[in-house]
């Protein structure tokens, strides 16, 4: 099928604003388990997704009281502050029965970032409909036309005690639940859907479906983890197909005139859908699949089984390996122990071919790699293990032996990129960066031109994009929002788009037409270390694979290649820098200001060795190209200010050294980053000066840029910081 017939992607700019919390939850059916085992996995999965940033988190379980309909009430144990906090009140509770065993149970888990509302308890999830807690939520994102709502239902009599966008989906579902009793949970929560703006992920629980789990997402991401040990589950799941809005005449669902033109609630009139009885109205799916136990049950229809809902596979993976991704619009709902799959169509929406399954994909991490281990923090870990991510990237891609490169993902599509009128390099934050790193090799292997853009600024812009140009969207996560935002944008200008992820299943994998995976491992720490590098890797193995036709090419091409041999190596000898690294930290971490310069390759260096001083530890810092000192920078040269070169014998060396000497001049100390080929007598007798091997230009930058990830960790930990979450930040945040 060719791009402009492929499948039309939502694009309405509603995960612009999203922050990226954690949503985690547990459905254990005909498996008996403790309250004490339940509170364990909800905790040990909130744990898990602690690196996303949060400032609350909260619990969500059944209770040891009876409803007036004989079923389990629902407790909500929340807490401000981190997750161990919330797991010492839990155990501290004297009046919880966790030895009390649980048949079947339903209980959903949250790590909240405060968008709307103080962190506190009111506002922290899980939210829930009334002080009975008939129904509760937990989501992830921004609800734009929450206020729309909210004055709907206060109309109606509901009172809000929280500040929260999240309260008002709880107390419709309830409002939906009182005028229509007989509607099932998965309805309910889908007419909720229909009738809100913006992003989300959610997952919802209630005392009049005990035992039922309801989760589902848009632009936020979701998975299902399943496990179970007296069936086995197929390898896909059916989605059923529904049209939001296919009701009986005589129904009308409420309508708001609103600025994004969906449904809503300004225009009610008595008649509407909130006052007609269920029975009236038909619901008609378009594609009509058979019963989920037919199809992925094999015929045993009875025994245990346990469900999980994560916003991302690290916390699942110690449970289960086995993962369906949720797409945008998916309605996942586990009900008598059985997972079925729909996807509403929003009102606004038309039909675009999606598929008519959701595969059942298989987890290649281990619990192993998201450990400490002996490390301090993950942040740590994660820079040491740069040797093994980089040879992982390089894997069964690069052959030494024939100076050989094979992007799989992309290999298709070569023919149509070369024909491109030039590439265009879109991301945020270090995976910019990145992008600014591989820009050089790439124009000079590809002989392209390639505009590298942030994009949040390429949107504001609404960039003119042509047909025969090439996209690359850069994200670790694959989720940015901004990144996926600008991705839809392209998409549907007809752009070629190439995602470069480092979690499969991600958004950006799964909309993208071609794609390449770094293979970093998982990263933890919010600040992306290893990821860099390998996404820097990346591009250059693209631009290998570019030119491989090239005759001219070929000699750039095998030096490159023998370098990249040698890079893990070179790596570990880096490392070994830093105990050297920490004293020079010690020297400098009490300063409120920073500058680091750096040309040519090494200008993305600068850039990202700033970027981690600034969020580890909240230290002024400004990376800076060399060639921009007479133009501002030279002004804030003196002997006090801290001021770091990156200086490698390449083509840009002389006029490196020519802005070391005008530093030197005004009487800067300057701490020198260099490689192996640097003579001393270049570098004016300075004293602190780290080396680091020599290779060829292009992965220089791999080398020259762990120096500055060790001096922002030392720097953070000096000053007492929280190096893998930093204030105010999340590994997956972004605002418009």
């Amino acid at each position: 099928m060719s791009r402009s017939l492929s499948r039309r992607l939502h694009f309405s700019g509603l995960g612009a604003s999203l922050i990226m919390c954690g949503i985690f939850a547990y459905l254990n059916y005909l498996c008996p388990r403790t309250r004490e085992e339940i509170v364990n996995i909800l905790i040990k999965g909130l744990q898990r997704l602690e690196y996303r940033g949060y400032d609350s988190a909260g619990i969500g379980i059944d209770s040891d009281e009876k409803t007036p309909d004989g079923n389990n009430g629902i407790m909500l144990l929340k807490n401000s502050g981190k997750v161990k906090s919330l797991e010492d009140s839990i155990y501290g509770n004297d009046e919880l029965d966790l030895k009390r065993e649980l048949k079947t149970h339903c209980g959903i888990a949250h790590t909240r970032w405060a968008t709307h509302g103080s962190p506190n308890w009111v506002n922290s999830h899980p939210q829930t409909s009334s002080d009975e807690n008939d129904f509760i939520i937990v989501h992830n994102g921004i609800i734009t036309n929450y206020k729309d709502i909210r004055h709907y239902l206060e109309k109606k009599g509901y009172e809000f005690k929280s500040d929260t966008d999240t309260e008002v989906m709880a107390k419709l579902m309830m409002h939906i639940y009182n005028t229509h009793p007989h509607m099932k949970f998965r309805q309910i929560v889908e007419h909720v859907l229909r009738h809100i703006e913006g992003a989300f992920a959610i997952a919802c629980k209630s005392t009049h479906f005990p035992g039922e789990l309801v989760a589902s997402r848009l632009s936020s991401p979701l998975l299902v983890g399943i496990r179970s040990a007296n069936r086995k589950a197929c390898d896909h799941y059916p989605v059923v197909y529904s049209k939001a809005g296919i009701w009986s005449s005589s129904v009308s669902f409420p309508v708001l005139e609103s600025r994004g033109g969906r449904g809503g609630f300004l225009s009610l009139t008595e008649e509407d859908v909130m006052g007609t009885p269920v029975h009236n109205a038909t619901y008609s799916p378009i594609v009509h699949k058979p019963a989920l136990a037919d199809v992925c049950l094999n015929g045993e229809l009875d025994g245990e089984a346990e469900y999980f809902i994560a916003s991302d596979a690290s916390a699942v993976i110690e449970h289960t390996k086995q993962v369906i991704f949720l797409e945008d619009y998916d309605v996942a709902s586990i009900e008598d122990g059985k997972l079925t799959i729909h996807h509403m169509k929003r009102l606004d929406e038309v039909d675009h071919g999606a598929k008519e399954i959701r595969e059942v994909q298989l987890l290649n991490m281990e619990i192993q790699q998201l450990m400490k281990g002996n490390y301090r923090t993950f942040m740590q870990k994660e820079i040491f293990e740069q040797p093994e991510s980089i040879f992982n990237t390089m894997r069964g891609r690069v052959n030494f032996e024939t100076n050989k490169v094979v992007l799989g993902g992309i290999k298709d599509f070569l023919p149509e990129i070369r024909r491109c009128r030039r590439l265009i390099m879109l991301a945020c934050g270090t995976s910019y960066h990145s992008a600014v790193a591989g820009r050089q090799i790439v124009e000079e292997l590809t002989e392209l031109p390639v505009m590298v853009e942030l994009a949040s600024d390429f949107l504001d812009r609404q960039t003119p994009i042509f047909r025969d140009d090439v996209c690359f969207f850069i994200s670790q996560s694959g989720e940015t929002a901004d990144t996926l935002n600008a991705l839809r944008y392209s998409k549907s200008k007809g752009a070629l788009i190439v995602g470069i992820t480092n979690v499969v299943g991600s958004s950006i994998c799964r909309e993208s037409h071609c794609g390449v995976h770094v293979n970093a491992g998982p990263e933890i720490g919010v600040a992306s270390t290893k990821a860099y590098t390998s996404q820097i890797l990346t591009l250059v193995m693209f631009a290998l694979v570019m030119s491989e036709d090239s005759i001219s090419m070929q000699p750039r091409r095998n030096e490159i290649i023998q370098a990249l041999k040698k890079l893990p190596d070179q790596l570990r000898s880096v490392l070994e820098t830093d105990s050297v690294v920490y004293n020079l930290a010690k020297e400098i971490y009490q300063t409120k200001s920073m500058l680091i310069m750096g040309r040519g390759y090494n200008f993305s260096t600068c850039l990202e060795g700033a970027l981690k001083v600034k969020e580890l530890s909240y230290m002024h810092c400004e990376g800076i190209m060399s060639g921009e000192l007479k133009h501002g920078p030279l002004a804030m040269v003196d002997e006090q200010l801290p001021i770091v070169m990156v200086i490698c014998k390449d083509q840009v060396y002389t006029k490196s050294i020519n802005a070391l000497q005008q530093v030197h001049a005004r009487s800067g100390r300057p701490i020198i980053i260099c490689d192996d080929c640097v003579p001393a007598s270049d570098l004016m007798g300075l004293k602190r000066v780290l080396r680091v091997p020599y290779t060829t230009d292009c992965l220089q930058n791999l080398l020259t840029v762990v120096p500055l990830q060790l001096l922002s960790y030392h720097l953070a930990e000096l000053n007492g910081r929280n190096v893998d979450r930093p204030r105010n930040l999340a590994k997956s945040v972004t605002v418009e």
